[in-house]
């Protein structure tokens, strides 16, 4: 069963600029780009991570756990000069946990349904939007057998990573799509509130810590999620509760 704009009822629902279809197995969104987030939303890298910021930490600053210390979904520039007390020893620690997290960029995989979501979506339609440098979100999502991005921003590529906007409207900006008009796939809460500050009005976390206020809806992988290039389906059986129900 599928609906058309003019066939909207209690099935649909318009939320700021963006078109909720409810189908019998599936929510559809009416979105012209998708704009993705790397590790956590593309690329299962936490253990590689943790391995990579545990170790680099027995130098820089020890005690420091990344299971239990880390805020995910900026970049490493930002978090390292919060977590330096020597302001002099911040370039110098911020390579070294980069050279960290490329030695084990290998030991990474896909998350599952991301393949498929990638090479099913119109060339030109998506892209990779990560607090990572370039080195990093390369090698990852390449060990993790995706396909390259044509359309990458980067940790390098902007003045304020995540919270911030700039990111996501940059990644919009070449895309040539507004933000309004398109869908954010996020796993974290930097990430969630720098589309919410980008003016994306269809933001879809992934995972369960992404259950958040702020989301249009969270699922549990990309498995069951596909894109036409300005439909945007999500099978029910992936759609995760939200916090509260």
């Amino acid at each position: 069963m599928s609906y058309t704009p003019a066939e909207q009822s209690d099935n649909s629902r318009r939320m700021g600029q963006t078109v909720l279809v409810i189908d019998t197995d599936a929510v559809s969104l009416e979105v012209d780009g998708l704009l993705l987030d790397c590790d956590g939303v593309l690329v299962d890298s936490h253990s590689a991570s943790a391995i990579a910021w545990n170790l680099w930490a027995k130098r820089w600053v020890p005690g420091f756990d990344f299971h239990r210390d880390v805020e995910h979904g900026r970049r490493i520039t930002d978090l390292v000069a919060e977590l330096i007390s020597t302001p002099a020893d911040v370039d110098e620690a911020a390579a070294d946990l980069t050279q960290q997290e490329l030695d084990h960029a290998a030991d990474v995989t896909a998350i599952p349904g991301a393949r498929r979501l990638l090479d099913s979506s119109p060339a030109g339609s998506w892209a990779v939007v990560t607090s990572g440098s370039r080195a990093i979100a390369t090698a990852r999502m390449a060990s993790a057998g995706l396909p390259t991005a044509d359309i990458l921003v980067t940790s390098e590529d902007v003045e304020q990573g995540k919270p911030f906007p700039d990111p996501y409207l940059l990644a919009a900006y070449r895309l040539g799509v507004s933000p309004l008009h398109c869908a954010v796939f996020e796993d974290a809460a930097a990430g969630i509130a720098a589309a919410r500050a980008a003016g994306v009005a269809t933001i879809v976390g992934v995972g369960a810590d992404a259950c958040a206020a702020g989301v249009t809806l969270a699922v549990a992988d990309l498995r069951g999620v596909r894109f036409d290039g300005h439909r945007l389906r999500i099978e029910d059986r992936t759609i995760l509760p939200s916090r509260g129900e």
